[in-house]
């Protein structure tokens, strides 16, 4: 049986319950949950062709909420950078891998309703999935997110609420109506089952390069959610032997809201006390100045010999047409890792391309 932990105090609670945070310090939740047994790539073959045929490794399984999300291609680059194309998910970005794990997890425990914030993509999934398993939906999303994206959230059937101000102000209006009873709290930053869903994309990296990984992975970063699934999964791969080495975590921010950087390039262990510097930037999925996971995310990519990197709105531009020029249209957040690592020739690396390019159009 899986239970929340949380990672600061040693707070526990049931999975069967709605308290979607730490009631100590009302931080984020990690899931003790262990596998039913380890994967093998002999034991794939004929497994339903969804994220779902990882099932050993899932804390849900028997969904009735998927859509067919996962086992994205692979697809080479250049002759060491290769990408995974994310953005062909039932919602048009990698955020499916966990909403369908909160759907599922909701549909379960039967709330009045659920809630969820977003930059946009977030909220898609989670509306989207929500249709599916047939539960009444409220997505946050902040004043001036992309009208596709917002568009996208009404077509699902969910109520949408535009808050007035920046991602933060739209994640605190989230968690006070979290707080109502009969309430889940679809959160891809809270709630730990997101992570394990979005750790499926490397599981499908080392099925797809025949049991081995890349030498690093490269994923862009605001909350974190891709990243700390990619340290979960690589940390069981390796536990269960299925790994010698675990790849480097290159971690992209866009220098305007680059809190996690500064902080990684500092030696600090986590974010000074205080609001962070931002500025207006073209990847609105990754501008998160106050991530609640932080300490999570700098250890991570410490712990895999891994680095950050940011890259500058003209690098994005620039990486959105040279993409479009290969076939990708990928939406302006999703090329943060290709404008960063792009030219890397010493090691092999996946990027993720992570949103389709028509949730946001091209950049300005």
């Amino acid at each position: 049986m899986a239970t929340y932990f949380c990672p600061r105090d040693g707070a526990r609670a049931a999975t069967t319950s709605l308290t979607w945070c730490c009631p100590v310090c009302r931080g984020p939740w990690d899931l003790e949950s262990e596998p039913t047994g380890p994967l093998s790539l002999n034991s794939l073959a004929g497994r339903v062709n969804s994220l779902w045929r990882y099932e050993e490794v899932l804390p849900l399984s028997s969904p009735t909420t998927s859509l067919g999300e996962g086992r994205t291609p692979l697809v080479p680059l250049t002759g060491t950078v290769s990408a995974k194309l994310d953005f062909l998910m039932p919602t048009l970005s990698f955020k499916d891998r966990g909403a369908v794990m909160l759907a599922e997890l909701a549909r379960r425990l039967s709330p009045a309703r659920v809630v969820a914030d977003s930059s946009g993509n977030a909220g898609t999934a989670v509306a989207a999935y929500c249709a599916r398993a047939g539960l009444p939906c409220t997505v946050y999303v902040p004043h001036g997110t992309s009208p596709k994206k917002t568009e996208q959230i009404r077509a699902h059937g969910a109520r949408l609420e535009i808050v007035p101000g920046d991602r933060e102000a739209t994640a605190l209006a989230a968690r006070a109506a979290a707080d109502s009873p009969g309430t889940f709290y679809a959160s891809h930053v809270f709630n730990p089952y997101f992570l394990h869903g979005t750790k499926t994309y490397v599981h499908e990296l080392w099925e797809d390069l025949g049991g081995r990984l890349p030498d690093a992975i490269a994923v862009p970063v605001g909350n974190g959610t891709l990243l700390l699934g990619a340290a979960l999964a690589t940390a069981e791969l390796h536990a269960q032997g299925l790994i010698d080495t675990r790849p480097a975590l290159v971690a992209v921010q866009a220098e305007a809201v680059s809190p996690l950087a500064a902080a990684f390039h500092r030696g600090a262990d986590d974010l000074p006390d205080g609001p962070a510097p931002t500025a207006p930037t073209l990847a609105e999925g990754i501008a998160i100045p106050r991530p609640p996971r932080a300490r999570q995310i700098l250890a991570a990519v410490r712990e895999s010999g891994g680095t950050f990197l940011t890259v500058t709105e003209d690098q994005i531009r620039t990486a959105q047409r040279d993409l479009a020029a290969r076939g990708f249209y990928v939406e302006t957040t999703g090329v943060a890792c290709w404008a960063a690592v792009g030219g890397w020739t010493d090691r092999s690396i996946v990027v993720p391309l992570c949103g389709a390019g028509l949730k946001t159009g091209p950049a300005a």
